[in-house]
């Protein structure tokens, strides 16, 4: 497998410091690392003290704080610079800025005795201040390039082959040295492959499809027959395949996606019934086990064109774009990345760009169904509570397309008016809520015919009491699917509250309305 085409006996223009925000997660973060070493093994980049790590702790438990302490030591030890950022540190640096109360939208809320779960967009932008002072007096800070990851991301992509997927290297830091040096470009953001960077909260619909798919399809075969599934299609790579409404974002709705078994030597039909029953669990946590994406090869400055949405988790700036924070960091919405995106380009046109250049995305620990941490997602024995994420990607969608419309008439370097403001929340809360709801009812109608194929006593996996831990699998998803769709359930009592959306709609219209002075307060904490 071949890296994007770069020069790697090239003498290096930029040095990076890779940004890497992680809470709860040392798993995560030692397989991070591991994978940016190997990374800088494979394709050396400049004298091998050119890229830097930032481990911002937004860590609770001092176990968690301790472990990503040694691994910071350890490979720092190795020739990997790395500065563990604690969040006593943090504090101290927010408490110097001045009045809290100022800058509350951007670092966050959290009490100074406890300095943690503050959210990626809080954890994000006081990175980004601890930077500025990093960079204060550094020689070349010019060229000095700053790269935001995810813990939950390593230096890979995922590709298929006829023998399977498989997970390799790409020489990252040449091509994006090359990005930056031969364009004018201020940021760029690559995508992920693997996991989805979306919320399950969004991705049921569509799964659900899959899953009928899948039971229809095996119902069909014998128990013992050798297992089909390694033989279904290619899967398709259309953006935002996994996303219910992808239509939101320009891409047309994928028709079901058919289960491509990843189990190893001879196994039979019965065998991938159960794997993928256990495969379920996952799903809450973020997998998508039939819309895995991949890398598709391509020279990266050629794959140039212009952005609109940032991967927060997969995005490259000069120094100079430090003015640009993560907004509305307070109020912890999903789709702040493309919230942030629709500002850049109203504020950046086209020295915003997207590059070919995706980082794989994991979103469980390896061997496991499950996340080491996961906000808005609260499991209790097999029962699964998504109501929290589920609200905050209702109202990240509301931020996000409302921000977009603003922009259309020239927000933020025109001030809206309060009205329109709170007319254009208003306009597509209403349009939001009526997909959501539309969305949901389906959820529900597929998730009836489910059930009804999964307890059918002429499918052969009801006729063996070896197949009913495979069963109880699938009756266990579905029951986690009813509780959090249910129409009379919290989630969706939470997006269709009046009262709910009151309070919401303050919190909102005043982070919009507050944003031109926020960006104010921002550039002068950088310069102070």
């Amino acid at each position: 497998m071949s890296s994007p085409p770069t020069d790697p006996s090239a003498e290096p223009h930029h040095r990076f410091i890779v940004v890497v925000p992680v809470a709860d997660r040392p798993q995560h973060l030692r397989a991070f690392l591991a994978s940016l070493a190997d990374s800088l093994q494979r394709f050396p980049y400049g004298d091998g003290r050119l890229v830097q790590v930032l481990i911002a702790d937004d860590s609770m438990d001092a176990a968690c704080i301790a472990d990503n302490r040694a691994l910071a030591a350890r490979y720092d030890a190795l020739g990997l610079p790395c500065l563990h950022f604690v969040p006593d540190a943090q504090a101290a640096l927010v408490d110097a800025l001045g009045p809290r109360a100022r800058f509350r939208r951007i670092v966050g809320d959290a009490p100074r005795e406890r300095f943690a779960h503050k959210g990626q967009g809080a954890m994000r932008n006081i990175a980004y201040l601890k930077l500025a002072r990093l960079l204060r007096d550094a020689p070349n800070a010019e060229r000095t390039l700053i790269w935001s990851v995810d813990s939950d991301q390593e230096f890979k992509v995922k590709i298929e082959t006829s023998g399977g997927d498989e997970e390799v290297a790409l020489d990252f830091f040449h091509a994006l040295d090359a990005v930056f040096s031969r364009t004018d470009a201020l940021v760029a953001t690559g995508k992920v492959v693997g996991d989805p960077p979306v919320s399950p909260a969004v991705m049921t619909n569509n799964f659900l499809d899959d899953v009928l798919a899948f039971l229809r399809d095996t119902a069909a075969r014998k128990p013992d027959a050798a297992c089909s599934h390694h033989a279904a299609e290619a899967r398709r790579q259309g953006e935002a395949a996994y996303h219910d409404m992808a239509d939101l974002f320009g891409f047309a709705p994928a028709e079901p996606y058919r289960y491509r078994c990843t189990l190893a030597g001879d196994h039979a039909e019965a065998d991938c019934f159960a794997h993928f029953a256990f495969r379920l669990g996952g799903f809450f946590h973020g997998e998508h086990p039939t819309r895995v994406s991949y890398y598709q090869p391509g020279d990266a400055l050629a794959s140039l064109q212009a952005a609109r949405t940032v991967y927060a988790g997969n995005y490259v700036f000069r120094a100079a774009a430090l003015d640009h924070f993560l907004p509305f960091a307070n109020l912890r919405l999903r789709m702040s990345g493309p919230t942030l995106g629709r500002l850049l380009r109203a504020r950046l046109g086209p020295r915003f760009v997207s590059a070919n250049l995706p980082m794989l995305h994991r979103r469980t620990v390896e061997g496991t169904s499950q996340a080491e941490f996961r906000p808005g997602i609260a499991v209790a024995a097999e029962r699964v509570d998504m109501s929290g994420e589920f609200e905050r990607q209702f109202y990240g969608d509301v931020m996000l397309f409302a921000i977009e419309r603003l922009t259309d008439g020239g927000f933020p370097q025109r001030q809206a008016t309060d009205a329109d403001i709170d007319a254009t929340l208003d306009g597509v809360r209403e349009e939001m809520l009526a997909r959501y709801n539309a969305r949901h009812a389906a959820i529900r109608a597929k998730l009836e015919a489910a059930d009804a194929l999964l307890r059918d006593e002429g499918n052969w996996w009801n006729r063996a009491a070896r197949h009913a831990p495979a069963v109880q699998g699938f009756a266990a998803f579905f029951a986690n699917v009813a509780r959090n769709f249910a129409e009379d359930g919290e989630a969706c009592r939470r997006i269709n509250a009046a009262d709910g959306w009151a309070r919401w709609r303050a919190d909102l219209g005043d982070a919009v309305k507050r944003y031109p002075g926020d960006c104010d307060a921002w550039r002068q904490a950088l310069a102070a």
